[in-house]
């Protein structure tokens, strides 16, 4: 079991000696499809492009005036947590969030502090709700990213719209999405680790929670009834318990914030942990990746790490 350890490791380092970054890399101009495909998609390689999304009405028109006018009547999706975890663990559970349906306008009060509330409030469900709950905002953003498209042959799968509080936190995970990460106003914090250091970053079982709020503003923890138990990651990258998961000492995390108008190519099935500064608002494309070789070899990698664990 030593001999698969060690090879597994020797994955991880070899991609850091032969193609990894030690940072996340700057482009100043958005890459050619071709570039893009040859340099950055096929590699598995994330960057920041400046200035990407400069051109888009967004940058200067979504205030908190703007957006009381165009959308603060209707009513939008919610997360709320106690602590500003959602889909995170929890005292031994995978505890999502409640969601709640509220006018905008009561959600900016919140976010401006004009209005006291329990919990943490971020604007987060992740189903194409720009599309679905803001349809109003679509004119002042592009509809795509041209040159991600062409490279990819489609369209995006979903187009997300955040905003939240300072203190909401996005846990550590993956996805199997190309994402594209514009940050509209305020700046996200991202702690990236590669795929290939997937040998580092521990998975357990957890029973499915929700919080719900009471009416004294405290919240309870409650259990999904006849579910599943969720695989999820319970190390904290901001503050990992290096006495309960050593191996996560091997990892080496790449952190990059990305500030208002510019883009994070964030790739496919890459681990990612983001902050926000308050008030942030952000759009995400979300692309659905290619399920080739790349994605079995991921599955593979993934297999033979659950059953090492497993013995």
């Amino acid at each position: 079991m030593q001999v698969i350890r060690e090879s597994l490791w020797r994955v991880a380092h070899e991609a850091r000696e032969l193609y990894l970054n030690d940072s996340v890399p700057y482009l100043d101009q958005p890459p050619t499809p071709l570039e893009f495909q040859r340099n950055w998609l096929c590699p598995n390689k994330p960057f920041i492009l400046r200035n990407a999304i400069s051109h888009w009405p967004a940058v200067s028109k979504w205030t908190a005036p703007y957006l009381r006018e165009v959308v603060g009547k209707h009513r939008v999706s919610v997360a709320v947590t106690p602590n500003g975890y959602a889909d995170a663990v929890y005292e031994g559970r995978f505890v999502m969030p409640e969601e709640r349906q509220m006018p905008f306008n009561d959600f900016l009060d919140i976010i401006e502090r004009k209005r006291a509330a329990s919990g943490v409030f971020y604007v987060q469900k992740q189903c194409s709700n720009l599309t679905e709950e803001f349809p109003q905002l679509l004119q002042d953003i592009d509809p795509h990213i041209t040159w991600m498209s062409e490279a990819l042959g489609k369209m995006p799968d979903a187009v997300n719209f955040w905003l939240g509080e300072s203190t909401a936190v996005t846990s550590l995970h993956k996805d199997h999405y190309e994402n594209l990460y514009c940050v509209v106003s305020g700046k996200k914090h991202f702690i990236l680790l590669p795929p290939t250091d997937r040998p580092f970053i521990p998975y357990e079982f957890f029973q499915p929670a929700t919080y719900k709020v009471n009416e004294d503003g405290s919240f309870d923890v409650v259990d999904v009834q006849n579910a599943e138990k969720v695989p999820w990651i319970p190390l904290d990258p901001l503050n990992p318990d290096l006495s309960h998961y050593p191996e996560y000492s091997h990892a080496r995390p790449l952190h990059c914030t990305v500030r208002a108008g510019e883009m994070l190519y964030l790739p496919s099935l890459w681990f990612h942990h983001v902050q926000q500064s308050h008030g942030c608002i952000a759009v995400n494309f979300w692309y659905d990746m290619d399920y080739d070789i790349k994605y079995n070899y991921f599955q593979f990698l993934d297999s033979l790490v659950k059953t090492m664990n497993a013995v």
